[in-house]
């Protein structure tokens, strides 16, 4: 199989290393010369066989809004755009009509797997017609984990149906993260009691309830920064939360967990503090999210 993937960043040039070591030919389109296959999203549709695949993987919003825009009047009858960034599922039936309307399928793809997915494969939340899924299942199945499919891919539903199961995932990620940061502030409070709070979290890894794999990136991170001394307590967030939040609000589900991390972040933005470093030192472990340096002497 050929796929086309516009957007060749932090994800977009791993995935396209992981699939051509999964045998898949990539022809990949950047606006930095430096990275990209192509001069163009011409030269882009040239390379690839019709019926073409081309898998989006550029920032949200405008961006993104502006890269369908341009293939809905570039592609063919019969192609297939994938979005693969952090699209709202709503935007999905938007880009979904604007592609019909010129006889261009169209597929959602949450993904999840950050800086670490090259090495260890993506998870990958889709949302399309099942003919369309069947046809691209070759590249899911080159980015997924190895092992049994169903244990990192999921077809979750129609088109919007992978970036809603994507939104969950990232809203429930927020929690996950504030409870381990909350625990960290504690044990670092207590250097009467706690003499090495790294190799706390680090005894953590196997064997207790709590082990995950933001569990061993916190550890990786404190292992660089025992006191989190280089990290400002600033954290942002991307929008899923806070669209998890509003679906919950619109749907009566009761979502305080969720919504308490989201409100934490905001309080990162007025005031320094040990657990938002923490946060903030874990979002740039699983994703490479810039942190705010802590001034000179903090």
């Amino acid at each position: 199989m050929h796929l086309g993937l516009i957007g060749l960043g932090k994800m977009g040039a791993n995935m396209r290393a992981r699939l051509r070591e999964h045998g898949i030919d990539v022809t990949g389109y950047d606006r930095n010369p430096a990275v990209s296959d192509v001069a163009d999203l011409a030269a882009l549709k040239a390379a690839l066989p019709a019926p073409r695949a081309v898998w989006v993987m550029v920032p949200a919003g405008e961006i993104t809004d502006s890269v369908v825009t341009e293939l809905a009047d570039l592609l063919d009858e019969g192609d297939l755009v994938i979005d693969g960034g952090n699209s709202r599922f709503t935007e999905d039936f938007a880009h979904a009509e604007v592609l019909a309307a010129r006889g261009i399928r169209f597929v959602d793809a949450g993904v999840s797997g950050g800086v670490w997915g090259e090495e260890f494969g993506y998870g990958l939340m889709v949302g399309g017609a099942d003919d369309d899924i069947a046809e691209l299942m070759p590249v899911f199945d080159a980015l997924r984990p190895e092992g049994p499919r169903e244990e990192g891919f999921v077809h979750v539903g129609p088109v919007g149906a992978g970036h809603y199961a994507k939104m969950v995932h990232n809203g429930i990620e927020y929690a996950l993260m504030q409870a381990y940061a909350e625990g960290y502030e504690l044990l670092a409070k207590r250097t009467d009691l706690i003499s090495d709070v790294p190799a706390t979290f680090k005894a953590w890894q196997r064997g207790t309830v709590v082990r995950s794999w933001l569990l061993e990136l916190l550890v990786d991170a404190l292992e660089k920064d025992p006191q989190m001394d280089d990290i400002e307590g600033y954290v942002e967030d991307s929008g899923e939360g806070r669209w998890t939040v509003e679906e919950a609000i619109a749907n009566a589900v009761p979502v305080p967990t969720i919504s308490a991390s989201i409100f934490a972040r905001f309080v990162s933005r007025q005031d320094d503090s040990p657990a938002m470093r923490a946060v903030a030192a874990l979002r740039n472990e699983f994703g490479g999210h810039s942190v705010k340096k802590a001034p000179a002497g903090e």
